[in-house]
Order: structure tokens, then C-alpha cells, then sequence
């Protein structure tokens, strides 16, 4: 296929064009901003010409240094939550509250306030926030086709993100999926138990991370630290437990000894550990 012609303003005809990167300027809003951009060039007189493709590249370019500078979703990341959870652009909106052709205009390039883009990098971001805004909200939505078909979409994107997660991340997940209502100095406890009686079953760990020997008890440093924010309150699972996520034995031992002491609070297993070996060797040493 040959190239394209636009009419070059010089040589007065048709004529075909080269496309350059070159570094542009522009005002928006007020302010300057510099940004790498794209400019048009007659074949034949190397003059500039005016192309539609390049001039929407160039605005979108400006646009995109402006998101950047104050911290707002780019147009790109947009376009893809309705992909990412499988929903339309009008049911969306009315999932987030907002008028029917809000997200489009958002979609089609309009630059949404910070508010609004907070919210959206939020659920881009996290699959458990969309789920939530989902579940909370679903009565804004009239189709029921809709509701499953994003329902489905959330699912295995939580599958994907659950086997990224380390062995005792996943093994923490599965604790409180089992327990509803446990805190943190209480899941420091079953974690522990969980690999004390899988290495006395099978003569191996379930996960690779070491137990500090604490005031309190023993604790999993990168657990304690991801939870610690809740202090007392009880936590709750981010992920549903995708069937494949555990060997048959694994999930026997996490169940069970969930089973066994997430029926005690927190102090009550801290006593336990402070009278058995392991804890007791380890701070006298």
C-alpha cells in the first residue's frame, strides 16, 4: 500500500508525508508543559502539513504530561478497567454513582477531577475494591447478565493475584477464610502451630519464612507487618481460596489446626507458646 496524502499548504496538492518524534511545548490549563510529540513532514517541500492522527497524538500527549504532573489516571488505564472486568462503560458509572455518560466522557479523553481519579486508579488497581464496590453497590445495576458476567471477571483476576502471593501469604489467606474472626496476635500463633505440625507430619516446612522469637510469642515479621495497622480489631481474608491452591495435605494441616486454636484469643495461645520449647530455648539463649 502506498503511503498517505493530506494537501500541503506550500505545494498546493496532495501530497505524501513522513512522521518525526520531535520534543513540543503546549499550553493547558494555564500552564506550559513539554512532552515528546510527533510532527508531520511533506515529502516534497519538508515543510509541515496538518494530519488529524498526529495532532490527536499530540494533544493526548499533552493531556498525558498533565495526568502525570497531578497525579491523575491515564487515559490508557481507563480504557482498560471496562476490559479488566469485563463491564460496560454506561453500567460502570452507574456502579460508581455517577451519571450514565460520565465514564465514557472519561473514556473518550475528558480529564476526570482528582476525586473521581482516585477512585478509578483505586479499582484499576485492586481487583478486592472493585469486588467490594461491586457487591455494595449492585443494586445501581438492572442487568443480572452484567452482575455475573464481572462477577467472573473478578474471580479469576483474584485467582491470578492469590498465586502471587508467597506460600505463608497464601497460608494466611486460607487461615482467614477458615476463621472469620481472628486477630493478628492470634494468626501469629496458628501460623506458627500450622508449621510446627506440618514438620512433624511430613518432616519438612509449608513455607520457607523464619519465626522471631517476640515478647508476645513467636511472629512472621512480613505477616505481623502487613496486618499490624489492625491492632485488635479482627481481620478479614482479601481472596477467595482457588480450588488448586494447595496439596491435599497442606490444606488438611492449615484446617485443622485452624480448627484447634482459633477457638482461643491471642493471649491465651501467647501462654501456650511461652511454655513449650522452641520459645523458651530461643529467648534465654
Amino acid at each position: 500500500m502506498g503511503k498517505k496524502l493530506v494537501i500541503c499548504e506550500d505545494c498546493r496538492k496532495r501530497v505524501s508525508y513522513s512522521v518525526e518524534e520531535v520534543n513540543l511545548s503546549s499550553t493547558l490549563k494555564g500552564e506550559k508543559f513539554e512532552y515528546s510529540g510527533k510532527k508531520a513532514i511533506c515529502d516534497e517541500c519538508g515543510n509541515e502539513v496538518y494530519v488529524s492522527e498526529v495532532e490527536e497524538y499530540n494533544k493526548n500527549q499533552v493531556y498525558d504530561a498533565y495526568r502525570e504532573r497531578y497525579g491523575i489516571i491515564s487515559l490508557d488505564k481507563i480504557r482498560k478497567i471496562p476490559v479488566k472486568y469485563n463491564i460496560g462503560k454506561r453500567p460502570l458509572s452507574l456502579l460508581l454513582g455517577w451519571g450514565e455518560l460520565t465514564f465514557t466522557r472519561y473514556y473518550d479523553g475528558y480529564i476526570p477531577t482528582k476525586q473521581y481519579s482516585d477512585i478509578l486508579i483505586k479499582i484499576y488497581d485492586d481487583p478486592i475494591e472493585f469486588s467490594e464496590l461491586m457487591e455494595n453497590n449492585i443494586s445501581r445495576l438492572d442487568s443480572p447478565s452484567t452482575i455475573e458476567k464481572s462477577r467472573k471477571a473478578i474471580q479469576k483476576l483474584l485467582c491470578e493475584d492469590f498465586f502471587k502471593l508467597t506460600k505463608i501469604e497464601q497460608a494466611t489467606q486460607l487461615i482467614l477464610c477458615l476463621n472469620g474472626d481472628i486477630t493478628n496476635l492470634v494468626l501469629q500463633k496458628v501460623l506458627y502451630y500450622v508449621q510446627g505440625f506440618y514438620f512433624a507430619f511430613y518432616g519438612k516446612f509449608i513455607f520457607d519464612d523464619d519465626c522471631q522469637a517476640w515478647v508476645h510469642g513467636p511472629v512472621y515479621r512480613s505477616i505481623y507487618d502487613q496486618f499490624k495497622g489492625n491492632r485488635w480489631n479482627a481481620l478479614s481474608a482479601q481472596f477467595e481460596i482457588p480450588e488448586t491452591a494447595f496439596e491435599p495435605e497442606e490444606f488438611d494441616i492449615i484446617r485443622n489446626v485452624s480448627d484447634s486454636f482459633c477457638i482461643y484469643g491471642g493471649k491465651v495461645l501467647e501462654s501456650f507458646t511461652h511454655r513449650e520449647k522452641p520459645w523458651l530455648i530461643t529467648r534465654l539463649v
